[in-house]
C-alpha cells in the first residue's frame, strides 16, 4: 500500500513538473541536461508555484492542508511559492452522509434522530479533515456539528511518513533544501495536524475564545455544548453572518466597511498583546460578519499563545517601527534571545534599516506592515535567528489581517490604526496602571505570604547561625590541625638539625 501511494506521489509529481524545481538547483547543468534527453517531451510551461498547488491539490486533502501550512513558512519559502500556496482552500469533497451519521452514532451509542430533533444530511462545509451539518438540539437550540472524517488517522499516519520520507530524500538530493529545513517543517505540520484530529481540543480553544471576548462590541465566538463532545464531534452554537470575502453582501446589509477594517485590526492585537492567545487560522472562510457587524470567528483548531515576554519583546518591535528605532529594535532581538547574545548590535541596526528605511518614504496607507515583518525576520535569520513557531504563527495570522483589511478598505493604514492601540497597551504594561495591576494579581499570593514572613526569616537566621557555629567549628578543627602540624615539622627539622651537626662533627674530628 505504502509502495503503491510512494508511485502515484511520483507520478504526480512528474504530471505537473515538480522535478523542474529540483534541476533548477542543479549549479553544474549535467544533471538537467541529462534529464532532458530522457524526458524530451516534458516542458512545463505553467509558473513552478502554480504547478505545486496543483499537484498538491491531486494528491488530497492531508496535502491541501501541508500546502497551506507550507504557505505560511515565509520565512523559508521564496515568495512566488507562498504566494501560490496560499490559494489553497479547504474547498475538499464531503465525504458520504451515511459515514457522517454512522460516526455520530459509534459517538452517542443511538441513531443520530434520536440525538438531535433535526439534523441536515447535506454538509455544510467540508474541510481536509472534518466537516460541518447544521442540527437543533432536543431543547430547540440550533447548533453546527463538526465530525471528524472516518478512518482519516492512519490515512494521516500514512501520508506524514512518505512526506518525511520526501523530505529526508530532498535533503540529500538538493542542497538548497537544506536551508528550507523540510523534515522540520514536516514535524511542525505533523504536530498541527495532530492536535485538529481531537475535537475536544479545538472546544477548548474555542471556549477560551469565548471567554476572552465574553460582551464584546467587536467579535462574536460560538458557545461549545460540552455535552454532545468528544474527540471526534465537536457540536457548538449556530452563527449567522455573511462571509467576509462577500462585499456587496455585506454592503447591502449596510455594513461599513471601513469601521470593520478597524475592528479587525484591534481584535487581532488585542487577542496577542491582551490575551497572549490568538486564532491563527484567520483566512476568509473562517471569518462571517454578523449583521450588527461584529465579526464572527469560526474553526479554532490552530490557535497561537505568547508569553508575557513574548509580548513585551514584540509590543518594543512594534514602536521601534513606528519610531524608526532601529536600535530599539535590534536591542529588542537580542534581550529576548531571537538572535544570539553575540551579535553586535550595531550590525544588526544598520541591517535593520537597510530594511526598513525605504518604506517611509512611502505613504503609510501604500506600506505593508506584515511584508516589513516578514523581511525583518528575513534579514533576522543572517544573524543566526532560530525560527520561533509562535513568531511565525503571529506573522502568518497578521498577513491575513491585512489582506482583509485591505480587501474591506484599501486605503487602510494599519500602522496608524495599531499605533495607538500598542502605545496605550505599552503604558498600562510599564506605567504606574501596570504597578497598580501588577500589584492587584500579586495580592493573593501576597495574604498568604505575610504571615510567614516571621517564621521564614526566624528560620533563615537560625540555618545561619547553625552553620557559622559549623563552619567555625571546622575553623578551630583546621588552626588545630595546623598547629600540630607546624609542631611536627618544627621537631623533624631539629633532628635534622642535630643529625647534620652530628656529621660535621664526625667529619671535622
Amino acid at each position: 500500500m505504502r509502495l503503491f501511494r510512494l508511485a502515484k506521489i511520483i507520478t504526480v509529481g512528474l504530471r505537473f513538473g515538480l522535478d523542474q524545481m529540483v534541476l533548477e538547483a542543479d549549479s553544474s547543468g549535467r544533471l538537467t541536461k541529462l534529464w532532458h534527453v530522457v524526458f524530451f517531451w516534458r516542458h512545463p510551461k505553467a509558473p513552478r508555484g502554480e504547478r505545486l498547488r496543483r499537484a498538491l491539490e491531486s494528491l488530497g486533502p492531508i496535502f491541501v492542508k501541508f500546502g497551506q501550512m507550507l504557505s505560511t513558512r515565509r520565512d523559508l519559502l521564496p515568495p512566488d511559492l507562498a504566494d501560490e500556496l496560499a490559494l489553497l482552500q479547504d474547498r475538499v469533497p464531503p465525504f458520504p452522509s451515511e459515514q457522517a451519521l454512522q460516526v455520530l452514532q459509534d459517538f452517542y451509542g443511538k441513531p443520530v434522530d434520536e440525538v438531535f430533533v433535526d439534523f441536515e444530511r447535506t454538509p455544510v462545509a467540508s474541510a481536509s479533515v472534518a466537516q460541518v451539518h447544521f442540527a437543533r438540539l432536543p431543547d430547540g437550540t440550533d447548533v453546527a456539528v463538526k465530525i471528524l472524517r472516518p478512518g482519516i488517522e492512519p490515512v494521516i499516519a500514512h501520508d506524514l511518513a512518505l512526506l518525511d520520507t520526501a523530505a529526508t530524500l530532498l535533503e540529500k538530493l538538493w542542497p538548497e533544501a537544506r536551508r528550507l529545513k523540510p523534515r522540520e517543517v514536516v514535524a511542525e505540520f505533523s504536530k498541527y495536524l495532530h492536535d485538529e484530529l481531537d475535537l475536544m481540543r479545538e472546544a477548548s480553544n474555542c471556549s477560551q475564545l469565548r471567554r476572552n471576548f465574553t460582551n464584546s462590541r467587536l467579535l462574536q465566538v460560538p458557545e461549545v455544548y460540552w455535552d454532545w463532545c468528544g474527540k471526534s464531534v465537536m457540536v457548538m452554537e449556530r452563527m449567522r453572518g455573511v462571509p467576509i470575502s462577500q462585499l456587496d453582501a455585506l454592503r447591502a446589509q449596510g455594513t461599513d466597511l471601513k469601521a470593520l477594517s478597524r475592528a479587525g485590526v484591534e481584535i487581532f492585537f488585542t487577542q496577542v498583546f491582551r490575551d497572549g492567545f490568538f486564532h491563527a487560522d484567520m483566512h476568509p472562510g473562517n471569518i462571517f460578519v454578523h449583521a450588527d457587524g461584529r465579526y464572527i470567528a469560526l474553526d479554532f483548531g490552530i490557535v497561537g499563545t505568547l508569553t508575557e515576554v513574548d509580548k513585551s519583546y514584540l509590543a518594543q518591535n512594534f514602536l521601534g517601527f513606528f519610531k524608526r528605532d532601529y536600535n530599539r529594535v535590534a536591542r529588542a532581538h537580542i534581550e529576548a534571545g531571537w538572535v544570539p547574545a553575540h551579535t553586535r548590535v550595531d550590525e544588526f541596526e544598520s541591517a535593520i534599516r537597510a530594511v526598513c528605511e525605504p518604506i517611509f518614504d512611502r505613504p503609510l496607507k501604500d506600506i505593508s506592515f506584515g511584508k516589513t515583518l516578514l523581511r525583518l525576520f528575513q534579514t533576522a535569520r543572517r544573524f543566526e535567528m532560530e525560527v520561533q513557531p509562535q513568531l511565525v504563527l503571529l506573522q502568518k495570522t497578521l498577513l491575513n489581517i491585512e489582506g482583509l483589511g485591505r480587501q474591506l478598505d484599501p486605503d487602510l493604514d494599519l500602522w496608524k490604526t495599531a499605533k495607538p492601540f500598542l502605545e496605550r497597551w505599552m503604558d498600562e504594561q510599564m506605567g504606574w496602571r501596570g504597578l497598580l495591576r501588577n500589584l492587584k494579581d500579586e495580592a493573593p499570593s501576597w495574604a498568604g505570604t505575610l504571615p510567614q514572613i516571621p517564621r521564614l526569616v526566624h528560620r533563615v537566621l537560625d540555618s545561619t547561625a547553625h552553620r557559622h557555629e559549623v563552619q567555625s567549628g571546622e575553623l578551630e578543627r583546621l588552626a588545630s590541625a595546623q598547629r600540630t602540624q607546624a609542631r611536627a615539622l618544627w621537631v623533624v627539622g631539629l633532628l635534622l638539625a642535630a643529625l647534620v651537626g652530628l656529621e660535621l662533627y664526625r667529619f671535622l674530628g
